[in-house]
């Protein structure tokens, strides 16, 4: 039996609203005993920067490159992290010691899986240094040396949940976790453990980029903008009508790959609903190249907080006998599920075992990955 470790993760999404901490403690296997949680938000002046560095990255050809800005940023972005860290300890009694490992995503700049670049800002060295605790950062890459999309990650530590949701859930249809960022994915877990996963659509981003522009507010808070608006079909059916959907290869999304409305098509109230029922179909839409019609979707993610998003998904999945569910109502934590994630991967990575999977990435074989960085060192885990 593999040993428990007690771990942090942390996660900086895409919508680059702030950090959401979590504590689990797990072999990294199938026991996962879930622990306390915390989201710190970033000020607006800090997240205006995080946006401008998305512009300074796309010059980017190699990994390590830092143009313009971002080499700052960076360094900025990982002290932050540390306050963050330390924050959390504070408020949960504990103590760095009491920690085995930390799994740092960083924030993602760039993601190109054509070209196998991805860049996730982030100094894992200098976070080891200001914690005290061992870091395992930098876990996509190594994907993508074996021919994978970079993501999703979370899949493995989905299907590892699976097994502890209450009966009802478990029909004899499989169960989809949908995680509903900036960029919304699917996890597909069969009854017989087989994991599919892939990018699904927009999620957030487009929502949050309409709203911003057109009522300088950073996302309709509970939907409450798109409950004024009625959808405009036309404009729907040109965002479900991109190619993304139909392609059989399915493939891992950059928050540019899908871009906000003009300014002139729709009314501030019109353009935040249509653009929530293209998060809704779209996640639908995507779920036709699963293996199996699903029973259950769990949805989680700040989508499921936007009460029409989650209408539009319910009535669009009961075509289908499927039923929807948040994943408070499913006994777990849709705030801080990715974070628990990227804590549960740093103890996989730490044991060497598989991050990503042929079904989830699209990756040759199942393969570890990641940068283990303790105060004073740094080493790449095993690469098989």
């Amino acid at each position: 039996m593999a040993e428990m470790k007690t771990a942090i993760g942390l996660m900086s999404g895409t919508s680059m609203d702030g950090i959401d901490i979590a504590l689990v403690r797990t072999d990294g296997r199938d026991r996962v005993e879930r622990g306390p949680a915390l989201g710190i938000a970033y000020d607006a002046k800090f997240r205006d920067r995080l946006k401008r560095a998305l512009t300074d990255a796309k010059p980017i050809r190699q990994r390590e490159e830092r143009p313009g800005s971002l080499a700052d940023i960076e360094r900025e972005l990982t002290l932050r992290h540390a306050e963050a860290v330390r924050t959390f300890l504070n408020k949960n009694n504990l103590q760095p010691a009491d920690i085995d490992v930390i799994g740092f995503h960083g924030q993602t700049v760039l993601h190109r899986p054509d070209e196998a670049l991805t860049v996730q800002l982030g100094d894992g060295g200098l976070l080891a240094r200001e914690t005290g605790i061992a870091i395992v950062h930098d876990m996509r890459a190594n994907d993508m040396v074996h021919g994978g999309q970079g993501a999703p990650l979370i899949p493995v530590y989905h299907a590892a949940l699976t097994a502890g949701l209450p009966a009802h859930l478990r029909s004899e249809r499989p169960v989809v976790f949908v995680n509903i960022g900036g960029i919304s994915n699917l996890t597909f877990v069969g009854a017989d453990g087989t994991i599919v996963a892939y990018d699904s659509g927009p999620g957030n981003t487009l929502i949050d980029q309409w709203v911003e522009a057109h009522a300088g507010i950073p996302y309709d808070q509970g939907g409450m903008i798109a409950s004024e608006g009625r959808i405009l079909a036309g404009l729907a059916e040109r965002y479900l009508a991109n190619p993304f959907f139909a392609g059989t290869r399915r493939r891992s999304l950059d928050r540019n790959d899908f871009s906000p409305p003009a300014g002139t098509e729709a009314s501030l109230e019109d353009g935040a609903r249509t653009l929530a029922h293209v998060t809704a179909a779209a996640i639908l839409k995507s779920a036709q190249h699963l293996p199996e019609r699903p029973g259950t979707y769990i949805v989680c993610g700040g989508g499921r907080l936007n009460r029409v998003i989650m209408a539009d998904l319910a009535d669009l999945a009961a075509a289908g006998q499927a039923t929807v569910v948040s994943a408070e109502a499913a006994g777990l934590d849709g705030d801080a599920m990715e974070a628990e994630a990227w804590a549960y991967l740093a103890v996989r990575s730490l044991h060497g075992l598989p991050l990503t999977f042929p079904g989830t990435t699209g990756v040759t074989k199942p393969v570890t990955g990641g940068v283990l960085s303790a105060p004073g060192r740094a080493a790449r885990l095993p690469a098989d």
